[in-house]
């Protein structure tokens, strides 16, 4: 509640006394809480439940004529920089799901511009009918082993607690440095902890036994499961664990099966890093419920982990249930088993029906203005030469719909010294561009698993330094595509044989984010999928993101940053030849 008189208001309509500003009535009420469902109707006040019962007054009904009336639903870990557009764009593709609140970590553009890119992304999403809490980057850079654009230490993050919507510390990826007891991360846990916030885990590839270091200094979730058994450790580690289903990290089917009745409460949703494209088709937090329930998960346990499990889980108690004291922000659903959504509230306010969005609802009254810091660079061909001696080399191994790699060998083809890419073996350079400082550092290795048969595509989305990154047939390919996207001030391209531009998408702000409509990057999105069909005889996967998550070193087994070929299981960087 914002102030006294709208806590009396709200407290009159709850007995009776005073009308509500909106009455639910004839809904059938999925109690979150007992796992029941419930008749009565909602009276709505001030954005808020005032109470469940009978309420015969009102200044506006709704019959919900017998659907579903369950929470709005939370995602529990997302990038909205993923998404490739500002968080007011982002807020009208989630609606429609049903998505009211997410808990964001905007590490993505804090590796680019620091703190102004923090600030940017709160202010755009200032005024939206979208809850977006933010978790402040932990891991700014991720490691010393890349160059980003800024570095966030414990003294800069901070202040920035004075929002009301930054509740904690987001995922902490480093953890040798938590390990080793670093004084730069435990500061920003501590301050985190004397803040009220929680941590978020980043534990991939992490044991059990490791798992104890995290659980030492107070981080208390994970979202970084892969299977039932990972899954399994970190809940008995006392954990809350979000299954996530994103477009490259597809972990919930394999995850779901360690869910049970007993302990589903401390399970929860999120979708961590999607693109636009497959959250229009597929949806957001909807579709892991949708999933869930596919694979046995009973629906009022599925809602239950969308909603008031992710509320508990970032300590948000006026969110996640249909009860009085809690935010009005509803889903109107026909089907418990489908999911079929047919109204969204937002603070009492009908936002969504039928699919079709309340424009005005969305509308904000200024347009946040952001200058990106420059792509700086002065790239030639000759970076992108591999020298070599010995053909036996490391490769990475990509993996189709997952974030992790395989640490492969292969005998490589070399011509004059130099390694030549061999389309009909699928090995491929790869190259990763410092962009940020101008070091002329670069990053040169091999890759399997794109399939081109010719050309190159390139992208300044590439986590979590986000410099650029290119695969190709030839160095002349991936240097025209490395130039595009540079000349544009970031985005994604295709080119061809020629270096000839199939299709691109321009990302201006921080070479992250489109400044159009989602619908307008949706069908960039379509263009580039379009192009690197062209260009490729791979399938099933998206290559761009996909591409972007091979430079994060935080996940196994083998990354390429732009300072080299870096082996997760060592922490360090390696040779491209096999000694």
């Amino acid at each position: 509640m914002e102030n006294l008189k709208q806590l009396q208001e709200c407290v009159a309509v709850s007995d009776g006394r005073a009308s509500a500003d909106l009455v639910i009535k004839n809904g059938r009420i999925v109690n979150v809480f007992s796992g029941e469902i419930m008749e009565g109707d909602v009276a709505i006040k001030n954005g808020y439940i005032a109470g469940i019962g009978h309420f015969p007054h009102a200044e506006n009904v709704i019959d919900a004529a017998g659907e579903f009336i369950v929470p709005g639903f939370i995602d529990a870990h997302v990038h909205v920089e993923s998404a490739m557009v500002t968080p007011a764009e982002f807020a009208r593709v989630l609606l429609p799901n049903g998505v009211t609140t997410i808990i964001t970590d905007p590490h993505e553009i804090a590796n680019v511009a620091g703190e102004k890119g923090i600030e940017f992304m709160l202010d755009n999403a200032n005024g939206v009918p979208l809850d977006m809490f933010v978790m402040l980057p932990s891991s700014v850079p991720a490691t010393e082993s890349e160059h980003n654009g800024e570095t966030l230490h414990a003294e800069k993050l901070h202040p920035l607690y004075a929002h009301e919507k930054v509740i904690g510390l987001a995922e902490v990826m480093d953890f040798p440095s938590v390990a080793k007891g670093n004084s730069d991360i435990l500061t920003k846990i501590i301050d985190a902890k004397k803040e009220g916030g929680r941590i978020d885990g980043h534990g991939a590839g992490l044991t059990s036994a490791d798992l104890n270091n995290y659980l030492a200094v107070g981080i208390r979730t994970d979202h970084e499961s892969t299977n039932a058994e990972e899954a399994l450790d970190r809940l008995r580690a006392g954990m809350f664990v979000m299954l996530r289903e994103g477009t490259v990290g597809r972990d919930l089917i394999a995850t779901i099966p360690a869910v049970t009745p007993n302990n589903s409460h401390r399970f929860c949703f999120c979708t961590d890093d999607k693109l636009i494209n497959d959250l229009i088709t597929e949806g957001s937090i909807n579709y892991n419920i949708q999933l869930a329930i596919e694979k046995g998960i009973e629906p009022i346990n599925a809602i239950q982990m969308a909603t008031i499990n992710a509320a508990n889980c970032h300590n948000l108690p006026y969110l996640g249930a249909v009860a009085a004291g809690y935010q009005a922000d509803i889903v109107f659903l026909k089907d418990l088993q489908t999911v079929e959504i047919t109204k969204v509230l937002k603070h009492g306010e009908v936002v969504v029906e039928n699919g079709s969005r309340n424009e005005a609802a969305f509308e904000q009254q200024s347009a946040t203005k952001f200058v990106s810091p420059k792509i700086n660079h002065h790239l030639t061909k000759k970076d992108l030469e591999l020298p070599l001696k010995n053909p036996t080399c490391y490769v990475i191994g990509m993996q189709p719909n997952s974030l992790f790699t395989e640490k492969l060998i292969a005998e490589v083809t070399i011509q004059d010294g130099l390694f030549v890419p061999s389309t009909s073996q699928d090995l491929l350079k790869m190259a990763v561009v410092e962009r940020h400082h101008d070091t002329g550092f670069v990053g040169v290795g091999i890759v399997r698993g794109f399939g081109l048969t010719e050309g190159a595509i390139a992208t300044t989305v590439a986590h979590d330094s986000h410099n650029i990154v290119a695969v190709g047939v030839t160095d002349e390919a991936m240097e025209a595509a490395i130039t595009h996207v540079t000349n544009t001030g970031g985005g994604i391209a295709v080119v061809d044989a020629s270096g000839k531009v199939l299709h691109d998408l321009e990302l201006p702000i921080a070479g992250l984010l489109s400044d159009k409509s989602f619908e307008e990057v949706e069908q960039d999105l379509v263009g580039l999928t379009s192009a690197f069909k062209q260009i490729s005889h791979a399938s099933g996967f998206d290559p761009f993101l996909t591409l972007s998550f091979l430079t994060l070193p935080v996940i196994p087994e083998l990354k390429l940053t732009d300072q080299g070929l870096f082996d997760f299981a060592t922490f360090q960087i390696i040779p491209n030849e096999v000694n």
